[in-house]
């Protein structure tokens, strides 16, 4: 098996409802942030991208055909390399909603009294440590790394959002890209593919109540 598809948009560019899409389309499976929390013993592959910009992609992406979302779209340049037949989906949405729903949602995990009791549980829970092992590659690679460490200056967080959607476009051959919003549904997505539309509603899947909730029912207990 090999990558087929990389996701080169953002996180909260309507990533999760894009792999399921693409799952339903046949790329199965498609990888995503979420398999990194799951499955935490890839971590240190990520590190190694994060430090080295190459790792064992065979490892990682054992049993994928797609790779959306973080960490994976960070890589996107390095993925094409590797997967040279492989064709990128850019996600994007209006940048201000976008910066709202990262800060409401993936931007607050861990932080302060959270954050404390997850490293008391984590002292006697692995699985607790290897999910903030995530949560500071995140850091590194997302926050301090393309964000610079500035998230919280708005205009500076759209800035950068909207270059790197600049730079897809540049890197990116015209005839592999599509720039793609989760509100135009299956039919650019399919077209651009090659794939038959379903007869099952585009997905619409994590939205910020949805992560808030499932996040208040994760950590609070």
């Amino acid at each position: 098996m090999s990558i087929q598809v990389i996701g080169a948009g953002m996180g909260r560019t309507g990533t999760m409802s894009l792999k399921h899409a693409l799952e339903i389309l046949g790329y199965v499976k498609c990888h995503h942030m979420i398999e990194v929390l799951q499955n935490p013993s890839n971590l240190p592959y990520w590190n190694e991208m994060h430090e080295k910009r190459n790792t064992n992609y065979e490892a990682v992406f054992k049993g994928y055909t797609a790779a959306v979302d973080f960490p994976g779209a960070i890589y996107y340049k390095e993925l094409m390399v590797q997967y040279p037949d492989a064709k990128v989906v850019l996600g994007v949405r209006d940048a201000e909603k976008w910066y709202e729903s990262c800060l409401n949602t993936i931007y607050q995990v861990p932080k302060g009294a959270e954050r404390a009791a997850m490293e008391e549980a984590a002292k006697t829970d692995p699985q607790v440590k290897n999910v903030l092992g995530v949560f500071d590659y995140a850091t590194n690679a997302i926050w301090n790394g393309i964000f610079k460490g500035r998230f919280d200056d708005k205009d500076f967080a759209i800035q950068t959002f909207n270059d790197w959607t600049e730079e897809v476009k540049r890197s990116v051959p015209a005839e592999k890209l599509l720039v793609f919003e989760a509100r135009e549904g299956w039919e650019p997505l399919c077209n651009f593919l090659g794939k038959p539309i379903p007869e099952t509603p585009y997905p619409r899947v994590n939205d910020t109540a949805e992560f808030q909730a499932k996040k208040n029912n994760k950590f609070s207990k």
